[in-house]
């Protein structure tokens, strides 16, 4: 890697981080890629590094030359605790290296600050949550906008997609119904629901990064229309070449109980509003302002099962 390159630096090694190295090693763009392990994916333009981005010092040399930061990692639990005690901390050092080298930071983003709505969730939308993490994510947006660094925050509904495995539609989804074993959703099988291909999130980000009008905004990461989880699983078993498997629900109300003696169940009681009712993203507008489409949701679902069916055989 010539030292006048410019480099694209991407922090965290999962789904996102992974995929937007690749799509940029993929496109001939010279990548850093920092975690702590310096895991990630193997390329020739992908320099992994063992950085720890929550700690200021050691950004001055991972950050030279940067044009632009991917600031893809996520709290070491799904807590709000962990969350409030671990990420500020890590963004405002990002922003505060990314600013001194002259690179935007570009964020992906959880719908969690949006709250509970009706109706679609449009990029005018109020994003004002206080409350557990939806409160956490509406604070650590209003950082970035008090920020000097240009930063854009891009949002996606629940990911699936090649390389996501702790996801609604990932490890409890897709090889439960490649199995045929009954499939058990959170709350209904039935309401619409949005769900976001990742690597049309990182094509988002990454064309958010190179594209200055962008800068200093929200942004919606182009999302296909959304499906039931009935739906959902349904096409996962068409890609895959079995049958449909029997489908239950586990009503909101049963993590709602069971989080009055257990915190884990309490966290996931607070986000079970999702799939309760309509939980729809409009990414049109900024569908429109970044030139691009989502994939098509059988496209993306064949995709996902093929890389499912790869890990297996690879485990085989």
């Amino acid at each position: 890697m010539s030292a006048h390159s410019p480099v694209h630096v991407v922090t965290g090694a999962g789904p996102v981080g992974s995929t937007v190295a690749l799509q940029l090693a993929e496109a001939g763009e010279h990548v850093r890629l920092l975690t702590r392990s310096g895991s990630g994916p193997e390329h020739p333009l992908i320099d992994r590094r063992r950085v720890d981005v929550s700690q200021a010092g050691a950004l001055t040399e991972a950050f030279a030359g940067a044009v632009a930061v991917h600031h893809c990692i996520h709290g070491s639990a799904y807590d709000a605790r962990v969350w409030r005690a671990e990420l500020p901390q890590a963004e405002r050092a990002v922003l505060e290296a990314a600013g001194r080298v002259g690179a935007v930071v570009v964020f992906p983003e959880s719908l969690y600050a949006y709250g509970p709505v009706d109706g679609p969730m449009t990029e005018d939308t109020p994003r004002a949550a206080t409350s557990g993490k939806l409160g956490v994510r509406t604070e650590l947006l209003a950082q970035r906008d008090a920020s000097a660094t240009p930063t854009v925050s891009v949002a996606a509904s629940d990911f699936y997609g090649p390389a996501v495995r702790g996801a609604h539609a990932g490890e409890r989804m897709v090889p439960t119904v490649l199995a045929g074993r009954t499939m058990r959703v959170l709350g209904s099988l039935d309401q619409p629901h949005s769900f976001t291909y990742v690597p049309d999130l990182a094509a988002a980000m990454i064309r958010a990064a190179g594209r200055e009008d962008l800068w200093n905004s929200f942004l919606h990461a182009p999302t296909a229309a959304p499906v039931t989880q009935r739906r959902l699983v349904e096409l996962v078993a068409q890609a895959g070449g079995v049958p449909v498997p029997r489908t239950a629900s586990i009503p909101a109300w049963v993590f709602r109980a069971s989080g009055a003696v257990s915190r884990p169940m309490r966290e996931m009681a607070e986000t079970a509003y999702m799939f309760d009712a309509p939980f729809v993203l409009d990414s049109s507008a900024s569908e429109a302002r970044l030139g691009l489409s989502p994939t098509p949701m059988v496209d993306g679902v064949a995709a996902t099962v093929a890389w499912w069916r790869a890990q297996e055989s690879a485990a085989a």
